[in-house]
């Protein structure tokens, strides 16, 4: 029987076999992933080659509620930027975005580091890969690494924008300090796709995998949560055994 006629059937529901060709399967997975708009709320998305790769990168490892969360948490760092006047290099700061939650991915998990590491490193070998320049590739690696910590406060203000961005879409952080039908675009361009419960079940699948490895971080006490068995180093014990000159 010819490829184009023969019918696979994909699915049983109530009984019925629903079934497609093999030309209409093919029409399916042909088609492009939808492409990112030049502007969402005011905030232009840059449309470079580099821009692109990273898209397509964030895309083939993130599931789509994490890839509209990095889109998203770029977009609100723009408000807030334009609210703050922070200039910020808009390519760089988008691709740090894009990849700032690499490390939560299987794919991009090292055995021992933090998610925030992880998604630093592979982020700065994508722009090395590509030619960019140290500068520039370390902006993001700082973006990316120190999104989630208080020493982003120690670097220049458009480190900080992607974790500002990201504060604002997980938790709602300054929100409503910016205009409302902006925050409404942002999110009709790229919609949340159940992203409160997704999201905390891929943090504690991390924790389960790495249960160590957010020693230190914000997420420290999550995976203490998360992992009920196990033993945690303790400061205290720790502090106490210590012989060191005695």
């Amino acid at each position: 029987m010819p490829d184009l006629v023969r019918r696979f059937v994909v699915a049983t529901l109530g009984g019925c076999a629903v079934s497609v060709s093999a030309a209409a399967l093919a029409r399916v997975v042909a088609q492009p992933a939808p492409r990112i708009p030049p502007r969402v709320a005011g905030v232009p998305l840059p449309d470079s080659a580099l821009a692109g790769a990273a898209v397509d990168l964030a895309r083939s490892a993130c599931p789509p509620f994490l890839f509209n969360h990095c889109m998203r948490t770029y977009l609100f760092g723009g408000l807030l930027a334009e609210r703050d006047r922070i200039p910020y290099d808009h390519e760089m700061i988008f691709i740090a975005a894009a990849l700032h939650d690499l490390g939560l991915t299987r794919k991009y998990a090292s055995a021992e580091q933090p998610f925030e590491m992880d998604g630093a490193d592979a982020a700065k070998a994508f722009l090395v890969s590509r030619g960019v320049s140290d500068g520039r590739a370390e902006l993001v690696w700082n973006a990316v690494a120190m999104h989630a910590s208080m020493l982003v406060d120690h670097q220049p203000a458009q480190v900080g924008l992607v974790g500002d961005g990201a504060g604002a879409d997980v938790f709602g952080s300054e929100l409503d300090t910016l205009p409302q039908e902006r925050v409404r675009a942002v999110l009709g361009a790229f919609p949340r796709l159940s992203f409160n419960t997704e999201f905390r079940d891929l943090l504690v699948d991390h924790c389960h995998r790495k249960p160590f490895a957010q020693h230190g971080t914000w997420l420290e006490g999550f995976c203490r949560q998360h992992n009920p068995a196990v033993q945690y180093p303790d400061l205290e014990s720790r502090l106490l055994r210590a012989r060191v000159g005695e």
